[in-house]
């Protein structure tokens, strides 16, 4: 998936970089090369967020329709391009068991929040996850983090 994205240079300042089609989704660099690389990586995590989060993965618009934004004028237009095979997108059907009177206030409640039940279990999981993350995921989270501001992560 090849998504636009919007370089500023700032006299005395490092490479901005903005992902229009991705809010919140930025980042920067010294070096052109750099700056690009970590783009990629910014992009690269904020999709994996997106996935966590069980929301969709938009799909990127024309650099020319993003150029009429008065906000990016100025800036040096480059398209980055992201495998997203690896998020693994497609749904899985998995065999579960759990006591029915659990499996009941699931379905009440993801019926009463406009949800389906694989939808609810998939965010529960992944909000699970992101508040009790391994020590391996507070490592590559802090890491990232030094290198790229990419959303507002929680901790």
């Amino acid at each position: 998936m090849n998504f636009p994205i919007v370089i500023h240079k700032e006299e005395d300042s490092d490479y901005g970089v903005t992902v229009p089609d991705l809010p919140g989704c930025f980042s920067a660099g010294s070096t052109m090369d750099e700056t690009l690389a970590m783009a990629k990586e910014a992009i690269e995590l904020h999709l994996e967020g997106l996935c966590e989060e069980g929301l969709p993965i938009p799909e990127p618009e024309p650099v020319e329709q993003h150029r009429r934004n008065p906000d990016f004028r100025d800036g040096i237009w480059a398209v980055v391009s992201v495998d997203t095979g690896n998020l693994r997108l497609k749904a899985k059907r998995i065999n579960i068991t759990m006591p029915q009177r659990v499996l009941d206030a699931i379905d009440r409640y993801a019926r009463r929040h406009n949800e389906t039940r694989s939808g609810l279990l998939a965010k529960a999981a992944a909000s699970y996850m992101r508040k009790n993350p391994s020590e391996e995921q507070k490592t590559v989270t802090t890491s990232t983090r030094r290198k790229t501001k990419t959303r507002n992560w929680k901790d």
